[in-house]
């Protein structure tokens, strides 16, 4: 059973209209983000990535804050100080297995032929 290319580009700009179709009567923007309309550009991949390691690192600032003024004797609330900390840890640790897998992710799309 053979496939043409045209019929199958036919029908993938069939079901490309069909889901702009649905998304805008479910209104829902072009990247996916429900109210986003024509005018404001969707946020990218990268944005998004920066976005978390901007609130990773001001987690573990955070962390960091809380521990040194529970050091200084200016706070007395360890659970909160462990809390924080936690935070910052899972944070981290969930950022560096993003990391992993796009790396991972990377090399297995270099090592595809081509």
């Amino acid at each position: 059973m053979s496939i043409e290319a045209s019929r199958l580009m036919a029908l993938r700009s069939a079901i490309l209209e069909q889901n702009s179709a649905l998304q805008r009567a479910a209104g829902i923007g072009p990247a996916g983000r429900p109210g986003e309309t024509q005018g404001t550009s969707p946020a990218g991949f990268g944005d998004a990535l920066r976005a978390a390691l901007n609130q990773v690192n001001d987690s573990q600032a955070q962390a960091s804050s809380i521990s040194e003024s529970y050091e200084r004797g200016e706070t007395t609330d360890i659970a909160a100080v462990m809390l924080a900390r936690q935070q910052a840890q899972i944070g981290f640790e969930a950022t560096l297995q993003v990391r992993n897998r796009l790396l991972t992710a990377y090399k297995d799309i270099m090592s595809m032929p081509v």
